[in-house]
């Protein structure tokens, strides 16, 4: 007993200099993968966030809700397509969308930290105009012999970020809940991958970190063994695995949502495997942390 509450203690002073650091900070999590699918595991990750909270970090959660769409969207009749990971979007998907995301997704998030003791407030992305965003350009893609635009329907980019009303919840001890439903500059909805705007507001917020919780353990040297992981790499090699095509479908989002951050100041972004217990203090508080951090 005595020795399991002295290693207990050696935890404790391990992360001293990490809470030290991070003590006063702006960091943005995006949460998706297992600990979306998982109320349990979602639940584990929102007590790691209000620790996070009430040791002195400003904490943004940013969520998606792929499963969940695709799962309503079958239930509603219609097949989810993708394009390098980018939902295909038309009118009738985009409320299915705006439906899990506001209505379900980002309200049982929010839920769940008022129910643990976290004062969490729900927003989107149109919510004080925090995400301008722009419709996508058609998407070419390669079809055989033959290369196709491919209308991705009600998808945006993001265009401007006005971070003023998550820096005034934040001051005042709010945890902002962000979906990634945006509108341009004319008002019109427009769907925007959700690891992307982490990034952007991760650049905007100038915070000192970004953690992509997601279903790998990292960026994998060998994406068929979760055991290759690089725990920790430089924005040119994330760069040229991006490039060369090495990484595939829903990773290449995350990979240039790392890349937006860094490349807009955020001094490291992590990537880790949301279902394992307790990894998104492991990374942060440990010397040898649990999954990829990138670095400038």
């Amino acid at each position: 007993m005595k020795d399991a509450l002295a290693e207990r203690g050696k935890v404790l002073i391990e992360a001293l200099p990490y809470i030290q650091e991070f003590h006063g900070s702006i960091m943005v999590v995006k949460i998706g993968g297992h600990a979306m699918v998982s109320d349990p595991t979602l639940e584990k990750v929102v007590r790691d966030i209000i620790l996070l909270h009430y040791v002195g970090i400003k904490v943004v959660v940013v969520h998606g809700g792929g499963p969940e769409i695709s799962e309503k969207m079958e239930k509603m009749g219609k097949k989810p397509e993708f394009i390098s990971g980018l939902r295909i979007t038309d009118k009738e998907t985009l409320e299915i969308v705006e439906m899990v995301l506001d209505g379900i997704v980002n309200s049982k998030i929010v839920s769940m930290f008022m129910r643990n003791g976290g004062k969490a407030v729900g927003l989107s992305g149109r919510d004080g105009t925090l995400v301008i965003a722009r419709k996508k350009p058609p998407k070419k893609v390669r079809m055989g012999d033959e290369e196709k635009e491919v209308d991705l329907g009600f998808v945006g980019e993001t265009d401007s970020v006005n971070p003023e009303i998550l820096k005034l919840l934040l001051d005042n001890g709010f945890i902002p809940v962000v979906s990634p439903i945006a509108i341009d500059k004319e008002g019109n909805r427009l769907n925007l991958n959700a690891d992307i705007v982490a990034g952007e507001l991760a650049s905007a917020l100038h915070a000192k970190r970004l953690i992509m919780l997601t279903d790998v353990p990292g960026i994998l040297r060998k994406t068929s063994d979760r055991t290759s992981v690089i725990s920790r790499m430089k924005t040119v090699e994330l760069e040229s695995l991006v490039t060369s095509g090495v990484l595939d479908g829903g990773m290449i989002p995350k990979a240039q949502s790392c890349l937006i951050a860094l490349k807009g100041g955020v001094e490291k972004a992590h990537i880790l495997d949301g279902s394992k217990e307790h990894a998104l203090l492991l990374e942060l508080f440990t010397d040898e942390g649990v999954g990829t951090m990138v670095e400038p």
